[in-house]
């Protein structure tokens, strides 16, 4: 009676035992393909992604050098990138620096002396009050903070001298000054010795028309022109180098226009770039972009190493800095959702035929057509449904998918994209 027992009780721990290890067995391939699942899953985010090139951009313009005799210091009215007119003074010469030092002095102290009169007008006094003072100056602070931030120099100091009058007539109509009389004064004695001692200078250049200028020139200003676009190889391209003659007869050059050109050697192997195209361009001396047109792209046999010429026709100081500069060609941003490029498969899906005529028969089916789409996998809960993707960037590891939020056979954003366990054929 007792071995019955015992045996009974060894059968009921093996079989216990048993269920224990199957349960365990069971929890930890649960847990095994919970994580496993996880790490071969993605959601589907919004994105951001740039089609952009690099290359070393060589700038080609309407150029044309100005000369002087050589003899004596040049004294330049006109900073790089500034705008001429017919007769415009773009600089003078003087025998030594000291006359350019005391024309400069005379300048300084001719804008301080009519600030001043500006400030002692006797119209201005009356007609201000302190309150509209007030006013005035904070908003000219503000507007001196935002062309400051804008890089507007020209604007910057008009804001300045704004401030400065607006601050120095608040302190007179308040009392805390009588006036700026010995100060105009003191100017008007330093304006006259300055001027007894100055001299003419030797020689004026003038510009003959209107253009922009720069005071520098590099040697290629008669062999990169934009009618020998058409004749530029790969290897005058990369032989040209950022430089500036020592030519001391140089003034400068004159630039014709708004318009320019430039050339660089890219890789268009995939044919990414065409001929009438619209592209954005980012340098590294600019904080601005420039928008441009592919104006030619041809190879010498081998397409990725193609000469691109890009034509722009905006002009700023930054773009006349340099002769040779690292660019960016940006050819377009997207943004849509990020799908790894190995979740990517082909599916078979059955649609509505659009171009078939509708069923005659009462209790017909529509008439259907099978698609061969792109798309990936996702996960509903247990269940694996088939999506399909708009390609509308293709990155290296990964493609940007357009949002078709009226779709739902399209991937939807948070969508549980299932990188592996489907077959490619699938």
């Amino acid at each position: 009676m007792n071995t019955n027992k015992s045996e009974s009780s060894i059968i009921s721990k093996i079989l216990r035992n048993s269920v224990l290890i199957l349960l365990l067995i069971i929890f930890i391939s649960i847990v095994y393909n919970f994580r496993n699942r996880q790490e071969k899953t993605a959601v589907a985010l919004m994105s951001d992604a740039v089609a952009s090139k690099e290359l070393s951009g060589v700038f080609i313009r309407d150029e044309e050098v100005r000369l002087y005799s050589g003899s004596g210091i040049l004294s330049y009215n006109v900073a790089d990138g500034g705008k001429l007119g017919n007769g415009t003074v773009i600089a003078e010469v003087y025998p030594d620096d000291k006359q350019i030092a005391r024309n400069r002095e005379i300048e300084k102290l001719t804008k301080e002396l009519d600030i001043l009169k500006k400030i002692q007008n006797p119209g201005t006094i009356e007609s201000a009050q302190p309150s509209t003072l007030s006013a005035s100056i904070e908003e000219s602070y503000r507007s001196l903070i935002y062309s400051r931030d804008t890089h507007d120099y020209e604007t910057l100091k008009r804001d300045m001298e704004d401030l400065v009058v607006d601050m120095s007539t608040y302190q007179i109509i308040t009392k805390q000054v009588s006036g700026f009389n010995q100060q105009i004064t003191d100017i008007n004695s330093e304006l006259a010795l300055l001027k007894s001692e100055s001299t003419k200078p030797t020689e004026t250049i003038k510009s003959p028309r209107s253009a922009y200028f720069v005071s520098y020139c590099d040697g290629y200003e008669k062999e990169l022109t934009p009618d020998k676009l058409d004749k530029l190889t790969i290897a005058e391209i990369n032989s040209i180098v950022d430089r500036k003659t020592d030519d001391p007869q140089v003034v400068g050059k004159l630039i014709d226009g708004y318009g320019w050109y430039l050339a660089g050697v890219i890789d268009n192997s995939r044919k990414e770039y065409a001929i009438g195209n619209d592209v954005k361009l980012r340098f590294d001396s600019s904080a601005d972009t420039f928008s441009a047109v592919i104006k030619d792209v041809r190879d010498e046999g081998d397409a990725s190493k193609s000469i691109i010429i890009l034509e722009c026709d905006q002009f700023n100081y930054d773009l006349v800095k340099h002769r040779v500069e690292k660019c960016e060609i940006i050819k377009g941003e997207y943004h849509g959702l990020k799908v790894p490029r190995e979740s990517i498969r082909f599916a078979e899906v059955t649609e509505t035929d659009p171009t078939a005529p509708a069923p005659t028969e009462d209790g017909a089916e529509p008439a259907t057509t099978t698609v061969s789409y792109k798309g990936v996998y996702i996960m509903k809960g247990e269940q694996m449904t088939f999506k399909k993707i708009d390609v509308i960037y293709e990155g290296s590891d990964y493609v940007l998918s357009k949002v078709h939020e009226e779709d739902p056979s399209y991937l939807s954003l948070y969508d549980d994209i299932l990188i592996e366990g489907v077959d490619a054929d699938d």
